[in-house]
């Protein structure tokens, strides 16, 4: 993790925090994300959301549903700003992919977008399902009784 944050080339754009509150997240895959050039320009910006979005498997293909991308003020040919945008993975992944949500009732979540250290794009998204009241609260507390005790452990020596 710390080789990343010295490349100059990583840089994240966007992350869902609160993915990790509303789901168990089970695995995440890296995926591609097919843009048009003043999305890239837009992204360098840093103006992107992907809280509110989700990924689907349609036709046989892995789509971005509701992501948003600033407009690119300087474009000659401006994108428009909610538009599905196509995920790049292997044919195993997608076929997992689709099992997993068809099948086992599972959602695929955005988790992180990013430059990786080649200055592409890239989705983190997760395999996850949906965590109910009583499992929030549980994770809640347990993260607050961390807290207390790394508090405790800080002061006592």
């Amino acid at each position: 993790m710390a080789d990343k944050k010295s490349d100059p080339n990583y840089k994240v754009i966007a992350e869902n925090r609160r993915a990790r509150y509303d789901y168990a997240i089970e695995d995440d895959i890296e995926c591609g994300v097919m843009l048009t050039g003043s999305e890239v320009k837009s992204l360098r910006e840093n103006s992107a959301n992907v809280a509110e979005s989700y990924a689907a498997v349609e036709n046989g293909e892995l789509w971005l549903v509701n992501s948003y991308i600033a407009p690119y003020n300087r474009a000659m040919f401006p994108h428009e700003e909610r538009r599905r945008r196509k995920l790049l993975v292997s044919r195993k992944e997608l076929a997992r992919l689709w099992n997993d949500t068809q099948r086992k009732g599972m959602t695929i979540v955005p988790l992180v977008l990013y430059f990786n250290h080649k200055g592409i794009a890239k989705l983190k998204v997760g395999i996850a399902k949906g965590k109910k009241t009583v499992d929030k609260r549980e994770t809640e507390a347990k993260r607050d009784w961390n807290r207390q005790k790394a508090r405790l452990l800080k002061e006592r020596g």
